[in-house]
């Protein structure tokens, strides 16, 4: 049966357009397999291209898991001064006071070397007391305590109970003197209880003989010296009377900075002095008297020369830290006190 030409033209014109259809899906396909897309495997999905639609298909968007907040680096903590604390005072202790208490929590809150500056527990220097009322509260401390010995532990025959408490802390218990480096520092202890001294203080003692020697072998560019009974002084409780002057002049000669002492029941700093109380910014020695330990308060007298700083109605303690070349100093009163004294000084 022959077929109708209209039959014919319809099915050469239906061939004709499904080549030109398989020519451009295999144009199609080599297009994205160019730019790296995966060839689709149904052939309608070629249909949207062939019908004019010359845009490849926008993907759907990748949904990305939330990201955890980044966290802000700590800051952080600077690290402790390399250079030395010193940090102390002295009249300290009595059961019948909660000074010692005060200050012994200060203590807590301050690393470094603590020194006492004599008189270190009420009213005498027994063992027992020693047991019951310093040790409960400074005796915390003991092990990093570098003790000067008061009067008041003479209450006791040679002092035994100071002696016997610190140990080889309080240096030879027949002499109550000896010293250490700290940092760039040279520090001398020194007994100031002249009377129970061999030899006393005065010049050519064995005691002043003995700084001499220390001092010359251990030529420092900073030297601090401590004892208990102050050479200036505006307080009530006095000063030594002069019997510390030679040990005073012997450390000015050799061009030491700083005397801390105690005995009178309160805080006060001088300008630097020579062995004489004149002022003296070039060489002198600047004297803190830190009886503030915590037994008790004594009154003041006559504001003495030089004096620039005097309170007697705050416990506290005095640290000092020692650079290679100079020092700062800090009062820092018991809590819920206010006074405070501080400032910094170089080293002759």
């Amino acid at each position: 049966m022959l077929q109708r030409p209209g039959h014919m033209r319809f099915s050469s014109t239906l061939l004709r357009l499904l080549l030109k259809m398989a020519f451009m899906l295999l144009i199609v396909h080599g297009v994205l397999a160019a730019v790296g897309a995966q060839p689709v495997r149904q052939p309608q999905a070629y249909l949207p291209l062939v019908l004019g639609l010359n845009q490849r298909p926008t993907p759907a968007p990748t949904i990305l898991p939330p990201t955890a907040t980044p966290t802000a680096e700590p800051t952080p903590t600077p690290a402790p001064s390399a250079d030395p604390v010193l940090v102390g005072a002295g009249d300290i202790a009595s059961c019948s006071s909660s000074g010692d208490e005060a200050t012994a929590n200060l203590l807590d809150g301050i690393a470094g070397t603590v020194f006492t500056l004599g008189d270190n527990v009420y009213d005498s220097g027994t063992a027992a007391k020693f047991a019951t009322c310093y040790d409960p509260s400074w005796g915390r401390h003991k092990a990093r305590t570098r003790p000067a010995v008061g009067n008041h532990e003479y209450h006791v025959a040679g002092a035994t109970g100071y002696f016997d408490y610190f140990g080889a802390a309080a240096g030879d218990r027949t002499q109550g003197y000896y010293s250490y480096n700290l940092g760039a520092w040279h520090i001398v202890v020194l007994n100031s209880t002249c009377a129970k001294v061999a030899g006393g203080c005065g010049a050519g003692s064995a005691q002043e003989q003995w700084l001499r020697r220390d001092l010359a072998a251990h030529p420092a560019r900073c030297t601090l010296a401590y004892w208990h009974h102050p050479l200036f002084n505006s307080g009530h409780d006095g000063n030594s009377n002069g019997m510390m002057r030679p040990i005073w002049q012997t450390l000015y000669e050799a061009g030491a900075d700083v005397v801390l002492t105690g005995h009178a029941h309160d805080y006060e700093r001088f300008a630097p002095q020579d062995a004489d109380g004149n002022r003296d910014m070039a060489r002198g020695i600047r004297e803190f008297v830190v009886g503030t330990g915590g037994a008790f308060f004594t009154g003041k007298g006559t504001t003495v020369p030089n004096s620039e700083v005097f309170q007697n109605h705050t416990f506290g303690v005095l640290k000092l830290t020692l650079h290679p070349t100079s020092y700062d100093w800090q009062f820092v009163p018991e809590a819920g006190k206010t006074f405070v004294d501080a400032g910094s000084a170089d080293c002759h």
